[in-house]
């Protein structure tokens, strides 16, 4: 058991710290301010000719088809654990879906940006395919 959670710590510092950066150029991580705050910051590197090309299709879907994935075994874990009554392995499961789960959820705010991007993204459309709609319905009268 001290085993596999020490092989889960590994995994979430390697993919978190190395694999992200290198393969797909994204990181993120917690910073804690002089106040006592916390702040998360999702970066993510700005593409470029030179860096597309470090960054492969192929490695970036390998990347996310992974990241992905391992959330999904542990879960499946999780429930054999449950449904077989095997609660001393419940706690190294749970550990897996809280790193991996961690993970997954952290790049994928790298990917698509802060809330508050993705809401304003989501209302700038929206107000223009509103537009659209109603200028549209201008022309055609």
């Amino acid at each position: 058991m001290v085993t596999i959670i020490l092989l889960l710590s590994c995994d979430f510092w390697a993919v978190k710290n190395v694999t992200g950066r290198l393969m797909v150029g994204l990181r993120w991580w917690n910073h804690i301010d002089e106040d006592g705050k916390s702040h998360w910051v999702f970066e993510s590197r700005k593409a470029s000719s030179q860096e597309s090309k470090t960054v492969s299709e192929a490695e970036s879907r390998i990347f996310w088809l992974g990241l992905i994935a391992c959330p999904v075994l542990w879960v499946i874990f999780a429930f054999s654990a449950l449904f077989s009554f095997r609660m001393k392995w419940l706690a190294v499961v749970i550990m897996g879906v809280v790193l991996q789960g961690a993970n997954l959820y952290g790049y994928i705010r790298c990917k698509v940006g802060s809330r508050k991007n993705l809401t304003s993204i989501a209302t700038s459309y929206l107000g223009k395919q509103f537009l659209r709609q109603n200028t549209g319905d201008d022309q055609t009268s």
